[in-house]
């Protein structure tokens, strides 16, 4: 493999756009070898789920897209981020707060800890923002099944 793959999507800031990064990211790295079956497919899949819900719903309109960006660094480290304009960084709620949402990076924080990788949120020059996972590259193992010979 490669010693660094990027792969890239703008979407707009709509809801059809979440699931529309969820298969771009899936997609890529299925192409990259890691199998879109697996618990780390999974993983990444809720964790671009709720980064790209959150560039939708959280920018008021004021970040008409948001790009989707996927790194492979010498088959140790992925990374996946999302970018848009809106100028304002999450902030926690805190734990007593009751509501139905706003609960995203926390989730996002927590599978990406359990992977053992961390989440940076940075400055654009531009003015926004990007929100990104890094986690350790690790492709399962497929068992080889044997062919079963069939005598006539």
């Amino acid at each position: 493999m490669a010693d660094h793959l990027e792969a890239s999507v703008t979407l707009p800031s709509d809801p059809a756009s979440v699931s529309a990064a969820r298969a771009y990211v899936v997609g890529t790295l299925a192409e990259w070898g890691l199998p879109a079956d697996t618990e780390v497919s999974d993983t990444v899949r809720l964790i671009i789920s709720e980064l790209a819900t959150n560039a939708v719903q959280h920018t008021f309109g004021q970040s008409p897209t948001f790009t989707v960006d996927v790194e492979l660094d010498r088959d140790e480290h992925l990374r996946v981020g999302v970018t848009d304009s809106h100028p304002r960084f999450p902030r926690r709620l805190p734990a007593a707060v009751q509501q139905d949402n706003g609960r995203g990076l926390v989730i996002i924080r927590w599978l990406t800890a359990e992977c053992g990788g961390r989440l940076r949120i940075r400055p654009t020059r531009e003015g926004g923002k990007t929100i990104s996972i890094e986690l350790p590259w690790v492709v399962p193992v497929r068992p080889v099944t044997a062919a079963v010979r069939q005598e006539p």
